[in-house]
């Protein structure tokens, strides 16, 4: 919609370049005394400070609240003040229903004049109908918050269809359903990016106002690595005591802006597809040599031979944030299967799986390697119905040898096989062999695509990568 709240937070982030977000929260002991008027003129400083560069202010309304009548009139009087072609976040977190839902709405946008609200989205869908009745105002609502007691309520396990989700994961699929004017958007803390990184693939467009950059500890580039929509916006960065607390406002608030421009390209450089043939990311590519997952040297093969080059991506438990790309990556290549299960093999494959199953909901059964020798003896640990349609998850695809081993299992329990997902194809036989059985491999990346990638970047020296290829041609 051409006049809704987003459409207008997008054209502006666009047009100054800036995705900070300038906190107002004259704090008690930020101010020479303890007055509404002080509250006033503390705001009013940084306003004048920053209005170039802020891609919206974020006045908090306790702190205004706290002076009784004569806050409420500073409050009126500092969103007054600023320019009107800057988004104004009222943060009142709102939350109550039909006539009091109405007040506090009349509040926000008519008395205030705010144009947009953080909401407690706890009393359901008629509680917001107010607040986002029209698309010109906007809604943020809690979804994961940066505090240390949000996993009390937020983390809990709701049942939703045939997956099981967090409940913040439940609040972002309901805002993705209510956002008919492109004016709800999402509070999921910075200092959280497994829950940014599980919101955004959720709802992959809604804006998130992400608190937690500066003061409160958040890595910035995790976060925009976790959060940013693809086409590089849709993160409204708060930042209020990194900037009203420097000793030049102004200079700070120029520097987290450029800050967060510098690193946003960064993550967006990382994240361009590798020319055709290369892996889907560079992101990707690097995150595997960042791991140790992949080594370069002589190395003996379990099956004698001496390598220049190996793979072992047992190492990616060890390192979380490579192993939720490379969760997501393969979540891109399940959207495109038929399956109810996920089963992955013993054992570098298992945190895989269940890296897998947590981004996406998918339950996760495995096939042991050796049967149990008490209790039930079970062969497949994980519950499952005979019938039921299930995808292997595998690391890595040499000869594929062991994936047979594992179907053999998978289907003696009565469980339907037709495709193999893995990581990285060695390109040694696997995807023949699987299909001559009837079964069809699929692959994140490919060994030679990696190499092309890692040669063309300069990242390994060439003549380890010919060492590599004149291995695999032997």
């Amino acid at each position: 919609m051409e006049n809704s709240f987003f459409t207008r937070l997008d054209e502006r982030a666009r047009r100054i370049g800036s995705l900070l977000c300038v906190g107002l929260d004259p704090h008690p002991q930020d101010l020479p005394e303890s007055t509404a008027q002080a509250a006033r003129d503390f705001s009013l400083r940084l306003i004048e400070a920053t209005a170039d560069v802020a891609l919206a202010y974020k006045p908090n309304a306790a702190f205004f609240e706290a002076f009784g009548a004569e806050g409420w009139q500073a409050l009126s009087e500092v969103i007054a003040a600023i320019p009107g072609d800057i988004p104004v976040v009222l943060d009142a977190k709102r939350g109550d229903i039909s006539s009091t839902a109405d007040a506090y709405a009349r509040s926000v946008f008519e008395t205030l004049k705010a144009q947009a609200v953080t909401l407690n989205p706890y009393l359901g869908y008629d509680s917001l109908k107010p607040f986002i009745k029209d698309p010109s105002h906007g809604a943020f609502l809690l979804c994961k918050t940066s505090n240390p007691g949000s996993v009390d309520l937020q983390e809990l396990a709701v049942s939703s269809g045939e997956r099981v989700l967090r409940l913040y994961e439940k609040v972002a699929l309901l805002a993705q359903d209510w956002n008919d004017g492109n004016n709800v958007g999402l509070v999921v803390g910075a200092t959280q990016p497994e829950a940014l990184r599980r919101v955004r693939r959720l709802t992959p467009n809604l804006w998130f106002l992400s608190p937690g950059v500066g003061a409160q500890g958040g890595d910035l580039k995790l976060a925009l690595q976790s959060g940013l929509r693809e086409d590089g916006l849709g993160m409204l960065i708060p930042v209020s005591r990194a900037i009203s607390r420097a000793e030049d406002p102004r200079k700070a608030a120029i520097e987290l802006r450029d800050e967060i421009e510098r690193v946003r390209q960064e993550v967006l450089a990382a994240r361009q597809p590798a020319p055709a043939g290369y892996p889907i990311s560079a992101a990707l590519a690097e995150g595997l040599l960042e791991a140790g997952c992949v080594r370069f040297g002589n190395f003996t093969l379990k099956s004698g031979l001496q390598s220049p080059i190996y793979i072992d991506l047992r190492q990616l438990a060890s390192f979380p944030m490579v192993l939720a790309e490379v969760a997501s990556a393969y979540a891109t290549l399940l959207q495109n299967l038929t399956f109810m299960r996920l089963a992955a093999l013993p054992y570098a494959a298992l945190p895989i799986g269940t890296a897998i199953s947590l981004q996406t909901g998918y339950p996760l059964i495995y096939p042991r390697k050796e049967a149990k020798a008490y209790g039930t003896r079970a062969d497949i640990e994980g519950l499952y119905e005979a019938g039921e349609q299930v995808v292997v998850i595998d690391d890595l695809a040499t000869t594929g040898g062991s994936k047979f081993e594992a179907i053999e299992k998978l289907t003696a329990a009565g469980l339907k096989v037709k495709d193999v997902v893995v990581l990285v194809d060695r390109q040694s036989g696997a995807a023949e062999a699987l299909a001559e059985a009837g079964y069809q491999l699929h692959a994140v990346l490919t060994l030679t695509g990696l190499l092309d990638y890692w040669e063309e970047t300069g990242r390994i020296p060439a003549e380890q990568i010919e060492a590599v290829r004149d291995f695999l041609k032997k």
